[in-house]
Order: structure tokens, then sequence, then C-alpha cells
């Protein structure tokens, strides 16, 4: 093979192609394709993975018996525990506590904090995290966090993006709450002492997301979700509320239909712990890492829907779970950072997705999921793709629009986080388009809550993005970490409320255990996977380089 020849941090060939780009820009910069009509949207949704031939089943056994969903999904709700029924002694809890939050991204440290707001005392609540406190998809949130405290804007309009955005399958009730609370969750990080970016004035810079009619984005350069995240975790230190790293949990503890408690294992040491807890929260993240379909993904490390498979099989109620998050622009080159997020805050500002043939074949701003489509035809049906050296499909995100639109060096003070991950290539995202595809982004389904975060199970909260119902069949941008906060808030302080009221909590068994074992032995399902996985495997053929199952 002939060595490649590298010009701007690109392959020659990849190179020629951008000269096309630079052509077509003078015509371009000024241009924006329209906005597809209905009717257009689910022609071009035909081609997302959710819509795609194969790759999903049928659940065969719990409360959602009957239900599709992606193959990678339905493997882990069949699978058989971790431990065995009798293994563990569950009469000396290691652990006794009135509030136990699993989870310690946004929604779970929100709701910590919230709930010692409301009189749990800090020695009275346990934060347990899979990795570090903080090690969570919040801390890489990029473009923003939606909130409508414009005067041309409302709660009620926020609202209506959002029904629309998730297909009109939301729940009602529970996108209310989110509309209602996020000026209130503003004001809140404002007082924390969180970083937004501000106009001369004072005011928010807000800008626009794909899927809204208003500008509502709010954001802290290309860190929000980093940023916000730094000042909840220093307000909960600083209380000195508890917390274990390196400790997730396995399995919850149930009494009849009342979550009670939950088993832990130390990563470090292999030990099992025993907690036992009026109150249960669960936080506890995405899916992101089963790489469903074969996708590269934007999650973090730790996103392996170990809270769905826990509150599952102790007879949690699902929903959603045929459908995924693809977020159009994650990095298609080079080889390193496949998958990694480009945040849609560079549409928002003006770079353009363009084929090799330079040519705009989209509105920027659709819904993830309609944007995502139109790019895996743009590559799939017409052909219009760059091809990378490794075969990897794309097309360009012309970049340099956004200094050319703004002024020269807002890539620089608005992304720094991008421009520095491209700059170790020798790209220059400000100066060269860089080339996108979709990635596997957000879990849009899971356990089903009312607007407090309760589930069908006594005891039992859920918040971010283990929920389901909020996003119904696709989330718009900067309605995640609003969703973290403001459902951990409302979980926070529910479940504070169920302490106060004088509840005591239960006995600590596995019987539902052992229900869902026999079910899933009656449904003949051979006892060959075990959930929850709790890390990705990425020995053998699952390495790095991943074939993508599109169409």
């Amino acid at each position: 093979m002939a060595e490649l020849k590298f010009i701007e941090g690109y392959p020659e060939h990849m190179y020629e192609l951008i000269k096309v780009v630079e052509k077509t820009r003078p015509k371009r910069k000024d241009y924006t394709p329209k906005a597809m009509t209905m009717e257009e949207r689910e022609e071009v949704l035909k081609l997302h993975p959710d819509f795609a031939p194969g790759g999903k089943s049928e659940i065969k056994v719990g409360q959602n018996k009957g239900d599709i969903a992606p193959n990678e999904v339905v493997d882990l709700l069949e699978a058989y525990p971790l431990i065995e029924a009798g293994e563990i002694d569950l009469k000396k809890p290691d652990y006794t506590t009135d509030m136990l939050i699993i989870g310690g991204g946004l929604a779970g440290t929100t709701a910590a904090v919230w709930a010692n707001d409301r009189g749990i005392p800090k020695e009275n609540i346990l934060l347990v995290n899979k990795l570090r406190h903080g090690d969570s998809n919040s801390i890489m949130a990029q473009g923003g966090t939606q909130s409508a405290d414009r005067e041309n804007d409302s709660p009620t309009i926020h609202f209506i993006d959002v029904i629309g955005g998730g297909h009109f399958t939301n729940k009602p009730d529970v996108v209310r709450a989110l509309a209602e609370d996020a000026p209130l969750i503003m004001q809140w990080l404002s007082e924390l002492g969180a970083m937004f970016d501000r106009e001369e004035d004072g005011s928010f810079v807000e800008r626009w997301g794909g899927g809204t009619c208003r500008k509502r984005m709010h954001a802290c350069r290309d860190y929000t979700g980093l940023e916000e995240f730094r000042v909840i975790r220093d307000e909960f230190r600083n209380r000195g509320i508890a917390y274990l790293e390196y400790e997730p949990v396995i399995e919850l503890l149930t009494d009849g239909n009342r979550v009670t408690g939950a088993v832990l294992w130390n990563l470090e040491t292999g030990e099992y712990r025993i907690v036992k807890a009026t109150a249960t929260i669960l936080a506890t993240g995405g899916f992101g890492r089963l790489h469903i379909r074969g996708f590269p993904t934007t999650n973090h490390y730790g996103a392996t829907y170990d809270g769905v498979v826990i509150a599952y099989r102790a007879g949690a109620k699902l929903r959603d779970t045929d459908t995924v998050q693809y977020h159009p622009t994650g990095a298609a080159y080079p080889q390193q950072i496949i998958g990694l997020l480009l945040t849609e805050k560079l549409r928002s500002m003006g770079a353009q997705p363009v084929n090799k043939d330079g040519e705009t074949f989209v509105f920027p701003l659709e819904p993830r999921d309609v944007e995502a489509s139109a790019f895996i035809r743009e590559c799939y049906v017409k052909n219009k793709g760059v091809i990378t050296p490794t075969g990897m499909r794309g097309v360009w995100l012309d970049t340099p629009l956004i200094d050319i639109k703004n002024g020269e060096g807002t890539t620089d003070k608005a992304f720094p986080g991008m421009k520095r991950m491209f700059t170790r290539f020798g790209i220059d995202m400000a100066k060269v388009p860089v080339l996108v595809f979709p990635t596997l982004h957000y879990q849009n389904g899971g356990v089903g809550t009312d607007p407090l975060g309760k589930t069908n199970l006594e005891g039992l909260w859920v918040a971010g993005e283990v929920s389901g119902g909020v996003h119904g069949k696709n989330r718009l941008m900067g309605n995640s970490t609003l969703d973290c906060m403001v459902f951990g808030r409302r979980s926070g302080i529910s479940a504070a409320e169920y302490v106060k009221s004088g509840e005591k909590g239960g006995k600590l068994t596995l019987e539902h255990m052992k229900r869902y074992v026999k079910l899933l032995k009656e449904a003949g399902i051979p006892e060959v996977r075990r959930a929850p996985i709790l890390l990705p495997d990425y020995r053998g053929k699952r390495v790095l380089a991943r074939m993508i199952d599109v169409l």
C-alpha cells in the first residue's frame, strides 16, 4: 500500500474534496436549505437505524413482554443475574440509610442536594458511583441546556417543541414538568456560580437548537455539562454528603412491590456490600456502550444499561424500548476519534453539512433523527459521501463558515474543546471542514415515571437518561442536561417527603430475582448471558473499528 500524503491533517484524496467545498463556499455561505415538510421527514426517517430491517427483537419475559427493542437491549433484559439467591447474607446490611442514590452524574448529584435542602440530613443520604463521582455522560455534554426565559418564549412553546420533536409519543405530564421547571433550574445554576455565556449586558447568550422554534439554548462554551456539574458537585461536597466510588449496584433488594435497598460490588476488592434504604433513586444513565447496530458512540465508558436491567428485574415498567438516538454529527475522521461528539451548536452558529460535491442537502437544524437520516441517505443511497482510508463514510461539516459568519476567532472562543480535539491531528476546524457521520448518542426510552420521578415500584424513583417518557421517540438538543436536573430535583424532593412521612422501608430480599430467573427458564432462555455487564468488553473482534449496520 502506497504511503499516504497528508495535507492540513487529511490524506491527499480527501484534501482534494475539501477544495470542492472551498470552491462552492461563496455561493453557499448566505444560503440555507428549507426545513423539510412533515411528509419529507417521514420519508427520510425510513432510513433511520430504528427503522432499518433487522437489529431488533421481541422481549420474551417481564412487564414489557411483547415489546420490541434492539437486540443488544433484549440480550441484557433476558440475561441471568450476576449473583445466585442465597449467595449473599442479607441479614446484616453494611449501610443503612434514609436515601440511596445510584449514579453520580448530574441527575443523582442534583437529587442529593435537593433532598438535603428538604430536610434529609447529609449523613442519611448515600450516593454510590460505578466509577468516580462524576464519571458520566453528564460532564461530556457540550451544546447547552434549554430554558424558555425570554419574552418571546414560554414553557408552553418549549413544551410544544419537545412533543413535536418526540413525534407526539412523549408522556405529556413529564414534558410539562421539564418545560415549567427549566427557568428555575437556570436560576439555581446561576446562583451556584455556573459561568454561562453572557451578552455584554449580562443577559444569557441563547442559540438555536434543532427542532426548536425559539432560541433558548444556554451554554458554557462547549463545556456546558462539565460546568453545570462542577458547581453542583461543589455544593454536594461542601455539604459533606456521603458517597462511595467504584461500587456499582448489581441488584436491587425488594420486599414485595417495594424497593428496600441494593447489592453493591466493589470493583477494586470484589467484595459485596448490602445497603438498606427507605427510598432509592436510580440515576445510572444510558446505554451508549452497548454500541447498538455496531455504531460508535459519544458515551462514557460506564454507560451499559445497568439501571434499566436491575429495575426491570425488580418489576419496573419500561417505555419506548424500541427507540435510539443517533447524533448526526459524530466525528468520522481521523480514526482515533470516530464517534466523538461535535455539538449541534456548531450548526446553530453557521456550520453547514455538505456532500462530496460541495452541495448543501439538508436544513442544518432538523430534529436529530431527521438530520441523521439525511446524512445516511447522502452517504449510502445517493453515494455522495466522502470515504476515508479505513472505509468510513461521512459528509463534510463546513466549520470555517462559523468564523466567516460571526467574525474571526469565534471558533476559538465558542468551541475550545472541539478545536483542541482536532488540532491534535493537525486539523484546524476554523480553516478546513471536518468529516461527520451519525453516532450513537442517547437512550430515548427507559423506566417509566410520573412527574415526580416515581416509578410503579414503591420506594423507587428514577432521574435522567435511565428514565423514559419525557423525550418520546426522539430527544431535542439541550433537553438531556435539563432532564437530569429537573427530575433530579423533583425525585430528590419527592423521595425526601416519602422519608419524612415516616416510611421505614421493609425486609431485604431477592425474591424478585428468583421469580425473574424462573420466568427466564420457563421461556427457554439459556443461561449463557449475565447482566448487568458493568463495563464494556472490547477484546477480540469488539475493538475500535466497527461495522456500522445502517441499511
